[in-house]
């Protein structure tokens, strides 16, 4: 990469307004050709906004786009795409029962049955040039996270884009996946594309990027050469003001048990079983981590024991109480909380046209009694939440579906820790967090365990898992393939188990 040459990519004092919102104020970004550029910022900080007008989804209010040197104004994808910018988002979008060829294909007009030979051979030169595992005869339904995603990218390289926009790209992976991308990310590297990385896994920014801009409250603050800066100093520019990046672990005894779940059988959607004889305990004053691909059957273990999905056998035993047939409201009186942060965190647990003291309000009215609400309390809570977990937001009062989904993610968090649990189940509670905030969770989880309450923690983050929790389960096609002390954990370890593979050691007993 040099700096006299044209740049790939040229942002210069982009603006975009959403309302009384400036998501972009001025905002300056340039990226080379044969390089990868991380994209660094905490939530709300415009990062996805920025991409949103480079991918032609946004029409900026202000400022312009080069591209190879031209200015250009997309008014929608398939301008960008033209364009050679392809983006790979966090939710892939292909057609499930379709193969991956005719993902690739789709849309191109009939090219396929025209010049079926040419276009295969095409095809599979992207797949030599680059190193991507894809087979093209394999339906969608039947491939992995990583093959997914390896066919996304082939789809984008294959209508000539060579500048990728990946956008948090490892937030499902295991280890071995992630290091698979790393590789193909290289090569693209070395082919001459340019590459935007969004992430907030600041240890794959020190791994994979040449440069890093970060992004603060919608500006764009410095841009560095990785090998001239460092996670702390990085992380500092984000926030604003010096963070402690560590975790402090609580060691505590063991103490009473508080849930046993027994020979657990769950089917899915498609009346399919997702969770296989599934055995464990969880003691009290315990951080009980589970790992596992994602679709392991991590979903359906938090609602079964949180009285949303029905089990096929089994038992869930909660301070020697069955669970079993008892409704979610009756499982919250008992002092089980679930924060549980799907795909669409909208779609679970908060209503999006509400603003912030309404969605509180969605379980603080139980509580209340008599005929009137009073909303005082709960404001007051609201409140201190924004204050507590700096949640980005114009008022208390503003629609949530306006923030960002990390502070969309805080709100339905935060709500959750304030009902004060016995057994909190957190499933992905930093999934899209900035890597401040994700410290101030992993302090709130803490504080829990300190309290003698429990926690199960679902993540991804295979190192804070042996940082954080007392021990780890590993699921793996909806079956228990071992449980580790984290004392003896280490990721390789859980790789292996999340893939199905047994260990002659260090298993402890479920």
């Amino acid at each position: 990469m040099q700096e006299n040459k044209i740049p790939y990519i040229e942002m210069k004092n982009i603006i975009k307004k959403f309302g009384k919102v400036i998501a972009n104020d001025n905002i300056n970004l340039k990226v080379h050709g044969g390089e990868v550029h991380a994209l660094l910022g905490e939530n709300g900080a415009g990062k996805s906004t920025l991409m949103n007008m480079l991918s032609g989804v946004y029409t900026p209010d202000g400022g312009s786009i080069f591209v190879h040197g031209k200015e250009k104004t997309f008014s929608s994808p398939k301008e960008a795409i033209k364009a050679g910018i392809g983006t790979i988002y966090q939710h892939f979008k292909l057609v499930e029962n379709m193969t991956a060829v005719e993902n690739i294909m789709l849309g191109q007009k009939g090219k396929l049955f025209l010049n079926k030979k040419k276009n295969i051979k095409k095809i599979k030169g992207i797949i030599d040039k680059f190193g991507l595992e894809v087979n093209l005869q394999k339906n969608v339904y039947d491939m992995s996270v990583g093959e997914k995603q390896n066919l996304e990218i082939l789809k984008v390289l294959y209508r000539g884009a060579n500048i990728l926009i990946l956008d948090e790209p490892t937030a499902v992976f295991t280890p071995q996946e992630s290091e698979k991308l790393f590789k193909i990310v290289e090569k693209m590297k070395q082919e001459g594309c340019s590459i935007v990385f969004i992430t907030h896994k600041m240890d794959e920014v020190m791994n994979i990027s040449d440069r890093i801009t970060v992004l603060r409250k919608g500006q764009s603050i410095k841009t560095l050469n990785k090998t001239e800066t460092s996670p702390k100093e990085l992380t500092e520019l984000m926030v604003g003001r010096a963070v402690d990046l560590s975790i402090k672990k609580f060691d505590s005894k063991k103490g009473e048990k508080i849930l046993q779940v027994d020979k657990l059988n769950v089917l899915n959607e498609e009346k399919i079983d997702i969770l296989k004889d599934v055995s464990f305990d969880v003691y009290s004053g315990e951080i009980l981590g589970i790992a596992g691909i994602a679709g392991s059957g991590q979903k359906e273990l938090c609602e079964a024991i949180a009285g949303i999905q029905k089990t096929k056998s089994g038992d869930i035993i909660f301070e020697d109480e069955s669970l079993v047939g008892k409704t979610p409201r009756e499982i919250i009186t008992k002092g089980i909380s679930m924060s549980f942060i799907p795909e669409d965190r909208l779609g679970m647990g908060l209503v999006a046209s509400m603003n912030m003291v309404d969605n509180l309000l969605l379980k603080d009215y139980q509580k209340q009694k008599g005929f009137l609400i009073n909303r005082t309390p709960v404001e007051d809570k609201a409140k201190k939440m924004v204050e507590k977990l700096e949640i980005k937001t114009p008022s208390i009062h503003y629609p949530i579906k306006y923030l960002s989904g990390g502070n969309i993610q805080k709100i339905l968090l935060g709500r959750e820790l304030s009902l004060y649990p016995k057994l909190l189940i957190m499933a992905y509670p930093v999934r899209g967090l900035d890597i401040n905030t994700c410290y101030t969770i992993y302090d709130l989880i803490n504080e829990e365990k300190k309290k003698s309450n429990s926690v199960i923690y679902i993540g991804e983050d295979l190192d804070v898992l042996i940082e954080l929790c007392d021990r780890i389960m590993v699921l793996c096609n909806g079956k228990v393939t071992g449980v580790l002390s984290s004392k003896d954990a280490t990721k390789e370890k859980i790789g292996m188990l999340m893939v199905g593979k047994k260990l002659e050691e260090d298993v402890v007993n479920v």
